[in-house]
């Protein structure tokens, strides 16, 4: 482990405590790092509508993209859930992840303190590559 993935890993689960949960009472925390150095913190919300929910690993990407803007590329995503095992991101987020960088891992880690470091290639395999002019 580097010297600051301790210190993704306590950000991603001191964001997730601040979930708004109300319906699955599931605390999910992120943290994105950018290439640009800077890191995004994110947690999850609910909606009673829950097509509206948004995930904490686009949470955290949004708020990338609201401060660097269209320059924001990915580096690395640290992820915490509430569980006794790592939980990789939903295909939602795992195609928003993929907009903002295609060679950059993602660490899942848990309660019980167990993680796994998988490249966004490993989660979204033949991501579509489409040049829309």
């Amino acid at each position: 482990m580097d010297q600051y993935l301790e210190q993704f890993i306590r950000e991603a689960r001191e964001v997730s405590k601040k979930a708004y949960v109300p319906y699955s009472k599931f605390q999910v925390g992120c943290v994105v790092v950018s290439e640009s150095g800077k890191r995004y913190s994110g947690c999850n919300v609910e909606n009673l509508s829950f097509g509206l929910t948004v995930c904490a690993e686009r949470a955290a990407v949004f708020k990338g993209v609201s401060v660097e803007g269209s320059s924001f590329k990915i580096a690395r995503v640290i992820i915490f859930t509430p569980t006794p095992g790592p939980i990789t991101p939903c295909g939602a987020c795992r195609q928003v992840l993929y907009e903002f960088g295609e060679d950059f891992d993602i660490i899942c880690t848990c309660n019980s303190g167990e993680a796994i470091k998988m490249n966004i290639q490993e989660l979204l395999p033949s991501a579509p590559d489409i040049e829309i002019k």
